[in-house]
């Protein structure tokens, strides 16, 4: 279950485009609404956000107990805090939402690449970049395929071995960033922030103004780069869970 922090009016219009760009980036295998509740399941991949509940609207808070017996998913939302900490419910997992403006970015001396085209290999090398279980590997196969916006496949690549990857996705003027990783042998070493840049370079020449991005606030060196690229805050969210979960 996920859980945006409380922002002001005046930034719920950002957070709702930010969110709406995650959807269509990162898309789940089945959606459901109750209310302005969407309901994402996606059973081939455990992913949190593939897996949730996000409520559109702050102010849609009816019948939490009863909404929450019924989704009884992982679940994202505004104003639930409240009724969950009387639930007992704990927080875990505090996630940054980032911007850069494309403008801002020092993209000149980036590689011009082009994105990979065999959506195999690329599975192969995240897989393997990231140290994940062969076993999500249709799972994730079919999220790739269901991206409805402009998708860069990149690999860094020496010889046969995997560096880095990640996926772009350009929509309209806005460039995605998931899955970013580096091979644990390659790390410190410069490829992943190459990697990036290469990645943004590409959608901006496809009309992309802004990248955005979401790290888990944890993850000290992955903040630690994409804060040295230019990247900011914009909002964060939280997971939660049941008492004794």
């Amino acid at each position: 279950m996920e859980l945006a922090s409380r922002h002001p009016a005046s930034m719920l219009a950002i957070v709702r485009r930010y969110e709406a760009a995650g959807f269509r980036a990162w898309p789940a295998a089945a959606v459901h609404y109750d209310g302005t509740w969407v309901v994402r399941l996606t059973a081939g991949h455990p992913a949190k956000r593939l897996n949730s509940v996000n409520p559109l609207d702050p102010g849609d808070t009816q019948h939490i107990a009863e909404r929450i017996g019924r989704a009884s998913r992982r679940f994202d939302a505004y104003g639930l805090a409240r009724h969950l900490d009387n639930e007992g419910w704990s927080t875990f997992d505090e996630s940054l939402v980032m911007r850069l403006p494309l403008a801002d970015a020092q993209l000149a001396p980036a590689m011009d690449q082009i994105p990979l085209k065999d959506i195999s290999r690329f599975l192969g090398a995240s897989l393997k970049v990231s140290g994940s279980d062969p076993s999500l590997r249709p799972g994730l196969s079919e999220i790739i395929g269901a991206i409805q916006p402009e998708v860069g496949l990149f690999a860094l690549e020496e010889g046969a071995d995997p560096l880095a990857v990640l996926i772009c996705v350009h929509d309209g003027d806005l460039a995605g960033l998931f899955e970013v990783a580096t091979d644990k042998s390659a790390r410190n070493k410069g490829h992943g922030r190459n990697l990036i840049l290469s990645a943004l370079k590409w959608a901006r020449l496809r009309g992309a103004r802004e990248a955005w991005l979401q790290v888990e606030a944890g993850n000290a060196p992955a903040l630690a780069l994409y804060r040295s690229l230019g990247f900011e805050e914009v909002y964060r969210y939280h997971y939660r869970r049941p008492p004794g979960a």
